[in-house]
């Protein structure tokens, strides 16, 4: 198995103790509701302008009740002096970052499980398709990948619950536009070739955050 062993130990690891710990994803969950209710009764969506808006109305929930989850991805293992042990740990710190990643991506992946049902049933908008699985996929690949490098940042600062917003939001905006324009183009009944325009962007964005957390994380880790 190499290297995948202990990744998708750490991954299960923190997936489980997140899960178990239901405290964060309830407030999670019904904190990026409240932020749909709130833009539901805000702006007066017809439609005419519901596809264009509805969309970046779901992303900046799923965004902002994302920055919840991934402040968590460290925090707890900092204040139990966990971290230091899994620094020991006879991994390389790139398995390090990918098993958290991807621990943090299932938990942003089951939140999303229950936010766009409710976006589609309070906004009526059609988004429960198949495009909108790749879409999903993708877009919270990025999150979670960008958000486990500027969470282990933060964590080591006094105002980490200010710092990961400060530092992760402006970073992960083009994977946040190109979800809204992808989701957008499903809403809207688009084919599947407009769709995956910008699919590739998000792949692209991706890539880049993985493969930059990959090379920044030792060094994150060290500081």
């Amino acid at each position: 198995m190499g290297a995948l062993g202990p990744l998708l130990t750490i991954a299960r690891k923190d997936f489980l103790l997140e899960l178990r710990n239901r405290d964060i994803l309830v407030s999670l969950v019904v904190f990026a509701m409240l932020v749909l209710i709130i833009f539901n009764f805000a702006i007066e969506l017809t439609a005419v302008n519901l596809d264009a808006l509805g969309p970046g109305i779901l992303w900046v929930a799923i965004a902002f009740a994302g920055v919840i989850g991934l402040n968590r991805t460290f925090v707890l293992e900092k204040d139990h002096d966990a971290l230091d042990g899994l620094m020991l740990a006879p991994v390389s710190r790139d398995t390090i970052f990918l098993g958290k990643a991807l621990g943090s991506m299932g938990f942003i992946l089951l939140s999303e499980l229950v936010i766009f049902p409710v976006f589609a049933a309070l906004f009526g908008v059609d988004i429960l398709r198949l495009e909108t699985l790749a879409v999903a996929l993708l877009a919270s690949l990025g999150l979670a990948a960008a958000g486990t490098v500027f969470g282990a940042m933060a964590v080591s600062t006094r105002s980490r619950e200010i710092m990961l917003p400060v530092l992760f939001l402006p970073v992960i905006s083009p994977v946040l536009i190109g979800a809204v324009e992808a989701t957008a183009r499903v809403a809207s009944g688009a084919s599947w070739s407009a769709v995956s325009q910008w699919l590739q962007i998000i792949a692209v964005f991706d890539l880049v955050f993985v493969v930059a957390g990959v090379l920044l994380f030792q060094y994150v880790l060290e500081d």
